[in-house]
């Protein structure tokens, strides 16, 4: 049996890896301080005698007595209303004071620690599709740069933890994902398209709608996680993951009217700042480093994300 952290615990992909972890036989301790993660996420596990939830801003240093072998920081609001505006700097200090602190857990107790990256590392990409080795086209000042700079910033720590620390890292950018245990309100495309229709409201498009997203179930990206956390000694990254199958964001919004059937029309509005127009993981070294390909398809995920957000709908109807 394994002693895990799961950081960030109690959100939407923390949440779904806690729970997968703890199937699987391991002991696992869940941070979070719930700015965006809800303990209903976990409710499902809360009682299992190999689970324990720790309130915790990852932020401040956190003393753990136990003997941890792994960590995985998943810590840091990932939809653009949680992290813009006067949370920016919040957002900055999770990324990079939350980082450093995790890592000295890590050094501490010699553990494997993971670092979740985002494909906002690569702002708005020159590079189609993105692989590993292109270095990005960020805005360092946009409303945007706390999180797509903050996570640059996290990758630029982990490096020099191992070359200089010999803390054993992995690496892995997480393009867009979906599934249950999204937040309703967390301001996602396909969570605000499904929360519309189901609510019977005209599903709002920023921008022409000709911007495309790759999207990747949940269920295929925590397997990948899994599998990099557990890969050779040596292999750490950076990793794209993520399912290549591009969508226009058009496509989605006609998609999910065609499944709900609220009669729900789009509209159109203005694209934000600093918004990418393209977005789709290169994902070969993944394919040949870890044996993964992603199995379940925009079809079959959507089906999966309407059945859960239709028993939330109480309280996407007070968001």
């Amino acid at each position: 049996m394994k002693t895990i952290i799961v950081t960030g615990g109690t959100g939407f992909l923390g949440s779904n890896l806690c729970i997968r972890l703890i199937n699987e036989g391991n002991k696992v301790i869940c941070i979070d301080n719930n700015y965006t993660g809800r303990l209903e996420n976990i409710k499902e596990i809360e009682t299992n005698a190999n689970f324990r939830f720790i309130k915790h801003d990852i932020c401040e240093p956190l003393e753990i007595t136990e003997h941890i072998d792994q960590i995985y920081n998943l810590a840091c609001p990932a939809s653009p209303p949680a992290y813009q505006g006067k949370h920016s700097i919040d957002t900055t200090k999770t990324c990079v004071f939350g980082a450093i602190n995790m890592l000295e857990l890590a050094k501490k107790h010699n553990a494997t620690i993971l670092q979740t990256s985002t494909s906002e590392i690569y702002g708005e990409p020159l590079v189609h599709p993105q692989v590993e080795t292109y270095r990005g086209n960020v805005n360092p000042i946009g409303i945007r740069a706390c999180y797509d700079e903050g996570k640059r910033c996290a990758e630029s720590l982990f490096f020099d933890y191992h070359r200089h620390e010999g803390v054993d890292i992995k690496l892995v950018r997480i393009f867009n994902t979906y599934g249950p245990k999204m937040d309703p309100n967390d301001g996602r495309v396909i969570s605000n398209f499904i929360c519309q229709a189901l609510s019977g409201q005209d599903i709002t498009i920023y921008g022409d709608g000709h911007q495309t997203r790759s999207f990747c179930y949940v269920d295929d990206l925590i397997e990948v996680i899994i599998r990099m956390m557990n890969s050779s000694f040596g292999f750490i990254g950076p990793v794209n993951i993520g399912n290549p199958n591009e969508f226009t964001i058009k496509e989605l919004a006609e998609m999910v009217v065609d499944k709900i059937g609220n009669g729900s029309k789009i509209i159109y509005k203005d694209l934000p700042s600093d918004d990418p127009t393209q977005r789709r993981p290169d994902i070969t070294l993944v394919q040949t480093k870890l044996n993964w390909t992603p199995i379940v398809q925009l079809n079959e995920g959507l089906d999966k994300t309407i059945k859960y957000f239709k028993t939330q709908i109480n309280l996407f109807k007070k968001g």
